[in-house]
């Protein structure tokens, strides 16, 4: 399978303010692949991830212990 990055829909985090800072971006490139890459870099290189995967560490970010040792 191809994946066309330029055509998939790209989000940008919403912590993410407008002068761009430290930011991800993600898409779903596939049924069950996401995408992730640089703000700041649109057409570099990104990283792909089984949606699996990707649910698990999203959770993982969001689990009160995590956030309690990233401070916030």
């Amino acid at each position: 399978m191809t994946l066309h990055r330029s055509a998939s829909l790209w989000r940008k985090s919403s912590y993410s303010n407008s002068t761009g800072g430290e930011c991800i971006e993600v898409a779903c490139l596939g049924v069950a692949t996401v995408g992730v890459r640089d703000s700041k870099m649109p057409q570099g290189p990104h990283v792909v991830v089984q949606l699996g995967a990707w649910d698990l560490f999203v959770s993982a970010l969001r689990a009160p212990s995590t956030r309690r040792r990233l401070g916030a």
